[in-house]
């Protein structure tokens, strides 16, 4: 058998980036070949990587990146928020949403597309992080946006660092005029938006099964009133304005100054931008919203835990 030095250990480690005891045990499985250690090692990451698969990842970051007329968020999940602070898995996050910001919303295109610093796929760069840090991760979902002219706007909210956080947001605006002017108010826009979550920009934009689930529920309220049928009408498009004016992004009250409508502030910004302006689209990312997590407690924990589970 090979003698396992310090230094090939060291090697392999460098050229891995797996662990200290794992880069050892796969040169001493290997008669100390250093390329058939590669290979064992990326044999037990894709085993390690699928096991922990198994675990839910509901906490990790929202990441944002816009240039211009354009930008991309994503979300990478974690099990944990303590791995969300983990400075390598906010460097893959960020580096994911520069490539989503070429690849656009596609999750399985930014899936295969090439890590720069890895050389491998952005699949396979996750898995390899799955190894070395001990969490189960996953590239949840992508969206991108993009104007002919006009500016996409960002916003984090809890940000962990530049670009990185809890929420996320973008703002398409068409327009022509100042271009820093405009990015200034996409900003304040995408803040409003974290705030308040709109379902769409203008009610046009609702999909018609949100309105007539709305209105049907609204309907029934209204019948145990005990009210005729005509005046029921009447009290369901009154309370659908109202809905209408909490949920779409431009009939809803301003966070910025608490008055104007969105569309109003809108309109008011076009004098010193310098053309007319049009909010071209959303998207809100919020950390984990829609996955099921799995309730625990301490106790069952640590008692797993002790079981080897």
């Amino acid at each position: 058998m090979s003698n396992i030095t310090a230094s090939m250990v060291k090697d392999l480690r460098e050229k891995t980036g797996a662990g200290m005891m794992d880069c050892k045990k796969a040169l001493t499985e290997n008669g100390g070949d250093m390329e058939a250690a590669v290979d064992w090692l990326r044999t037990k990451s894709l085993a390690t990587a699928a096991k922990k698969a198994t675990r839910v990842a509901a906490e990790g970051l929202i990441g944002v990146c816009a240039e211009g007329a354009k930008g991309a968020v994503v979300e990478v999940n974690s099990e944990t928020d303590f791995v969300a602070r983990n400075e390598t898995f906010q460097a893959m996050v960020s580096d994911v949403a520069r490539i989503a910001l070429a690849q656009g919303g596609d999750v399985a295109a930014i899936a295969g597309a090439t890590h720069a610093d890895s050389g491998k796929t952005v699949e396979s760069h996750i898995s390899d992080l799955v190894s070395t840090i001990g969490e189960n991760m996953s590239l949840r979902r992508a969206s991108a946006l993009s104007v002919g002219s006009g500016v996409v706007s960002s916003y984090i909210h809890n940000q962990a660092a530049a670009g990185l956080g809890r929420i996320g947001v973008l703002v398409a605006l068409e327009s022509d005029g100042d271009a820093d002017k405009l990015a200034a108010l996409g900003k304040q826009l995408a803040m409003h938006v974290a705030a308040t979550n709109p379902l769409a920009v203008t009610p046009d934009d609702l999909e018609p099964e949100v309105v007539a689930r709305e209105r049907a529920i609204l309907a029934d309220q209204a019948r145990e009133s005990g009210k005729p049928e005509e005046i029921i009408e009447k009290m369901v498009e009154g309370r659908i304005r109202k809905f209408f004016e909490e949920s779409v992004l431009s009939s809803q009250t301003f966070v910025i100054d608490g008055e104007s409508k969105v569309a109003d502030a809108v309109k008011a910004a076009e004098a010193d931008i310098g053309a007319p302006v049009k909010i071209a689209g959303f998207v809100r990312y919020a950390l984990g919203e829609g996955i099921e997590k799995e309730e625990q407690d301490f106790a069952a924990e640590v008692a797993a835990t002790a079981a080897g589970g």
